[in-house]
């Protein structure tokens, strides 16, 4: 890193240990309730661009041996410097090959189906893609979710997600088991969407 940068870093976790761990932990949840928006630890200094639930969720999953591809808004700002300093990560401009990929509220979803999608004998080996929204439980689009960790199905409401981002996640859940897992996020909450949740409209009344 550059010596500016490295000048302009902020702080990360408060310890290390326990603030990575906590938001690992929180995320695993997620994963494991889907649909479910859980607050996330934010006890990090926080960038000055994009949702802070999803800067401390990169923050507590990166490490050295990631690439991260980051949509315009938040690139330009102090987030990359800073995950790169306390993470190791490195940072690519090649949505195709990272390993995660944040798309801030403001900026467009890049096709889903370009992620790493992993291969049938190494379905691991795929994107985790972090959406920004503008919120969770409002008068806004209704999502309904089916799958493992959903006793029945469930109702998601979002505000503010991304064009075609459910035809895009149809077919992105049709290749299972390849195929990206996605967490959406607003400022403090994350709601986790692994590739096994089936999600569709609520049809109007």
């Amino acid at each position: 890193m550059k010596s500016q940068e490295l000048q302009n870093v902020i702080p990360g976790f408060t310890h290390e240990a326990f603030g990575s761990q906590a938001v690992f932990r929180t995320s695993l949840n997620a994963m494991s309730y889907p649909g479910r928006p859980l607050e996330i630890p934010l006890d990090c200094a926080l960038p000055s661009l994009g949702h802070g639930a999803a800067a401390a969720l990169l923050l507590g999953l990166l490490d050295s041996d990631t690439t991260l591809w980051m949509s315009p808004s938040v690139r330009e700002g102090d987030a990359g410097p800073w995950l790169r300093f306390h993470t190791g990560c490195q940072v690519s401009d090649d949505v195709n090959n990272a390993q995660f990929i944040w798309v801030a509220h403001s900026d467009s979803l890049p096709q889903i189906s370009s992620m790493m999608q992993g291969s049938e004998d190494y379905p691991d080996q795929s994107a985790t893609c972090i959406i920004e929204i503008q919120d969770f439980d409002m008068e806004s689009e209704e999502l309904v979710l089916q799958g493992p960790g959903i006793d029945g199905n469930c109702s998601l409401k979002v505000l503010g997600l991304p064009d075609a981002f459910v035809e895009q996640w149809q077919n992105n859940h049709r290749i299972f088991p390849r195929g990206i897992d996605v967490f959406l996020t607003n400022a403090s909450h994350i709601v986790g969407l692994p590739r096994t949740t089936r999600i569709s409209r609520k049809a109007k009344a």
